[in-house]
């Protein structure tokens, strides 16, 4: 065969090999996952609470000093906006949104005098906010009646349920506890009214726990997963446990079909239809390690559905729905029992936001409604 022919027949082949790759990747689907901005000061124990079409992320651990961040996402035009910070830094607060304002109850701080290592211990909090994104101010509501941190709120009907957490233990000489020392965790479910600025106290949940996932379908509120025993991570357990409450009748069902997978602390959010619950963190004496799990809650169906992994492990995230996409922003991708600090060089926070698109085989959306490309700046 002569040299010409020769390379004629391989660039034959080679157009032939690229076109059935093209093809190949033509029918390949595509990810449901998409990229936002980065957020712009990565942390872990971050709070997001969707309102009015813009996520909020509240919070942050600040090296156990507790940050009080707030930070406003548009997801329209895809960008950052720093809010005014919370008027007392706290960890581990829940937040939820009532008639376009946003309320943020207890939480811990670091204690003000103790020998042990920050970080090691946390001092519970009863404080109670109210922001305005209006007008970017915060002021202070009725606290909550008793000191926890770690609760889950949820809104129903204009007021907010304050569920579970964990506080010091009864009788405890110190207003902290410590990650291997007794703590005492809740099942106790608040209500807050907005409209009187009172709370009242509501049958408490079967299964005592903090760091747990929670949604609102249909009026009811559920409560999925989470730790029983401790709030810290290297003495608590996770529970794969789900229980729903109706605000309407103060009553609390029989268990529900439970989360595939047991975890504590990741985000969680709904579009009206199902509880998405995402990441997460897990410590025992053969694993430490975070989560990249997404599963979803249908309440209807007393079902969970599996959907793709996150792109990177994560707990301490915030989460929240806007429209038809889960926003997971933010987080630390190795468990707090890792025990990271002790190398001072290792960076284990991540200014990822990954969008998880909801209606999986949908039509694309339009310009108006598809994630936009990422700006030349996302913060203002």
């Amino acid at each position: 065969m002569s040299r010409v022919l020769r390379r004629a027949t391989a660039l034959v082949a080679l157009m032939a090999s690229l076109g059935f790759a093209t093809t190949l990747l033509a029918q390949m689907p595509t990810s449901p996952w998409k990229k936002g901005a980065p957020f712009p000061e990565a942390d872990e124990e971050l709070y997001g609470v969707p309102l009015n079409g813009k996520l909020y992320v509240i919070g942050g651990w600040g090296d156990g000093k507790a940050r009080g961040a707030n930070y406003e996402y548009d997801a329209a035009t895809d960008r950052w906006t720093k809010k005014a910070p919370m008027p007392r830094p706290a960890h581990h607060a829940a937040l939820a949104a009532v008639n376009g304002r946003i309320y943020v109850f207890g939480g811990f701080v670091a204690p003000a005098t103790t020998a042990i290592p920050l970080g090691a211990a946390w001092e519970p909090i009863a404080d109670a906010w109210e922001f305005n994104p209006a007008t970017d101010s915060w002021k202070p509501i009725a606290p909550l009646p008793d000191k926890r941190g770690s609760a889950i709120a949820a809104a129903v009907d204009g007021k907010i349920y304050v569920i579970g957490g964990a506080t010091t233990m009864e009788g405890a000489k110190e207003p902290f506890f410590t990650a291997f020392g007794p703590a005492r965790v809740l099942g106790t479910n608040q209500v807050y009214d907005p409209a009187t600025n009172k709370w009242e106290t509501r049958n408490p949940m079967s299964v005592p726990r903090n760091h747990a996932f929670g949604g609102v379908v249909n009026g009811k509120i559920y409560v999925i997963g989470g730790r029983t025993g401790h709030a810290f991570i290297l003495s608590a357990t996770n529970t794969d446990v789900v229980e729903e409450y109706d605000p309407a009748s103060n009553m609390w069902s029989l268990p529900k079909e439970r989360m595939p997978t047991a975890r504590s602390g990741g985000a969680s959010g709904s579009d009206g239809r199902r509880i998405y619950v995402a990441g997460g963190e897990v410590t025992t004496t053969e694993l430490v390690g975070a989560f990249r799990a997404v599963e979803a809650y249908d309440p209807v169906t007393n079902t969970w559905m599996t959907l793709p992994s996150m792109p990177m492990p994560r707990h301490g995230v915030a989460g929240g729905v806007i429209g038809n996409r889960f926003h997971l922003v933010s987080g630390m991708i190795q468990s707090a029992g890792a025990l990271t600090f002790l190398d001072p060089t290792l960076s284990t926070h991540t200014a990822m936001h990954d969008i998880l698109e909801l209606q999986f085989g949908m039509p694309v959306p339009t310009t108006a409604t598809k994630s936009p490309a990422p700006p030349t700046s996302q913060v203002r």
